[in-house]
Order: structure tokens, then sequence, then C-alpha cells
């Protein structure tokens, strides 16, 4: 794989992650030392799910907009977590707390059916509750990331409809998507843009996906492809600062057209895209108003 490629996720290196304390069913252990059983429902089938939050200034971001998506996923799966929004959400910054983190921290919140009397898919052989663990980690998103913008490549694996595989549900099952991220990589870019069952573009493997035409924001509906948090916050502020953002189908034509692009994700915000199949987006170079959707973002996650 190329190793030179970047990531939507890359972080800087922070020595302060080898020591951290990871929340295990409501005790904390060295990051060395944190487990979770082999016959686990998340290990053995992936059967579980997720949230990844961002700590800003004391808060973490659209709290109540994650805790939305976790118990709706738990609900549609019939997993029961067994603790409320609030002892989540209590556990959540009692993890940060444990390891002194006020800001610039990313948190992943990871949720499975629990551990099983034997490995197989059926739910009626687990054996306990739901296994919760709490991974924070100190964060801060690689600059050269945002300064030079990124490289996609499309992806022949296609995202899935709801009635086959509901992307949406922020499953711990992500196989599809890694493999069309390998994809990428082995091709030379940094990310993978994703198109769905009909031909239109769809999201990136991990982030979601922008384009910017005539003034105008472009991003899928979401019915093929999981709907971000931070897709949702851009468009908010976008369209409160009095400019057009629209969630519509439209193809790889309209997309190597497009004046700008970029990608949002909870870790890395608004980062730019300047090469999409070896095109150049626009100028190839990250553009003003991807920059613009950035500033509003950030303003209004850093606001008090």
């Amino acid at each position: 794989m190329n190793a030179t490629s970047e990531s939507a996720q890359g972080y800087l290196p922070d020595p302060r992650n080898e020591d951290v304390l990871v929340y295990v069913n409501g005790e904390f252990f060295r990051r060395q030392e944190a487990r979770v059983s082999v016959f686990d429902s998340g290990f053995v089938l992936g059967d579980g799910i997720w949230e990844g939050l961002r700590l800003v200034k004391g808060k973490l971001i659209s709290l109540e907009a994650h805790l939305d998506r976790l118990f709706e996923g738990a609900s549609s799966i019939a997993l029961n977590i067994g603790l409320t929004r609030e002892q989540i959400a209590a556990a959540m910054y009692a993890t940060l707390e444990r390891n002194q983190m006020t800001d610039g921290a990313h948190l992943r919140l990871m949720i499975t059916r629990g551990v099983k009397k034997t490995p197989n898919q059926d739910p009626r052989f687990v054996i306990g509750g739901a296994t919760v663990v709490i991974v924070a980690e100190f964060k801060t998103p690689k600059p050269e990331a945002r300064a030079k913008g990124l490289s996609l490549l499309t992806s022949t694996f296609r995202t899935s409809s709801p009635d086959v595989f509901d992307l949406r549900l922020n499953s711990h099952s992500r196989l599809n998507l890694i493999q069309a991220l390998i994809q990428a990589i082995n091709a030379g870019a940094d990310e993978a843009l994703m198109l769905d069952p009909r031909g239109f573009v769809a999201s990136c493997n991990s982030t979601n996906f922008f384009i910017v035409r005539k003034g105008e924001l472009w991003t899928s509906t979401s019915a093929y492809s999981f709907k971000g948090i931070t897709q949702q916050k851009v468009l908010d502020v976008w369209r409160a600062d009095g400019r057009i953002a629209k969630e519509c189908d439209f193809t790889l034509a309209q997309v190597y057209s497009a004046d700008e692009a970029f990608v949002t994700g909870t870790l890395g915000g608004v980062t730019p895209i300047v090469r999409i199949d070896g095109r150049a987006i626009g100028d190839g170079k990250p553009g003003l108003l991807t920059k613009a959707a950035s500033d509003l973002y950030l303003t209004a996650v850093t606001a008090s």
C-alpha cells in the first residue's frame, strides 16, 4: 500500500496517548491492559454500534445528536445498551476527566451486544449485558491535509441500500468501506469516493462528500450512505449564513466540473479535496468557499 498517502482521519502523534485510560464496562484500564473477550459479539461478527465525538473547550460537540443516533441505532438492531443517555454521557465525561482532557481530544464510544456462549451469529446466545468501551485520545488533525488538500479515487465498491445494509446505523460492520479505501490507497489516492447502487455520488469511505458549484454546496441525500453529524452542521451553518446548500443526487461528471470539493468528519471538520481520479478539481488547490465553510463550522462548534 502507498505509505505516503494522507487521510481525512490523520492526526499528529501525541506521546500522551501511550498512557491513556480506557473505559471498559464501568472500569478503567491502562491502554495496554484494556481487553474484551474473544467471544464478544463485536469481535465475532461486528455486532455493535459506535460513535466518534470531538472534545472542544471542555464540551463534546453535538453530544445530543450523537446520543440520538446511538440510541436509534441500538433500537433498530434490538441491542439493549443497559445504560441511559445520561449514564452514557456521564461515562464519556468521566473518561475525559480521568485522562485530564479538556480540549483537542477525540472520543470513540463502542457498544456491542456482549459476550456470547459460542461464536455464532444468533443473538440468543449472548450470556451477559452489552459491552461498553470508551477510548479517548489526544488528537490534532494534520495541518497539511487542510493546507494541501486530499486526493480521491472513485472505488468500484458501491455503498449499500437500507434494505441490504443501512449505513446510517453506524454499525461496527464496515467491510465494504474498508475495501474501497484499500483500493484507493493501492492506486495512490488518500481516500475513496463511493457511488450508490444507481451510480450517483454517495460519500467517501469514512467521511461525507461535498462539491461547490456556483457558490452552492451540494452533498448527497444520504439515502445510500451514512448521515454525518458534521455534514449536517456544515449544511446548517451555510444556510444560516444566507447561502444555498443542497442535499441532492449528482453524478461524477458534475463532480469533475465542480469549482471545489471537500469532505466532512468529526475529527477533521472540513478537509479540502483537490484531485479526484487524477483530475484537478477547480484550480487544484483548496478553495475559498471550502475555507468559508470551514470557518463557519469552526465558529459554530467553538462558540461557548
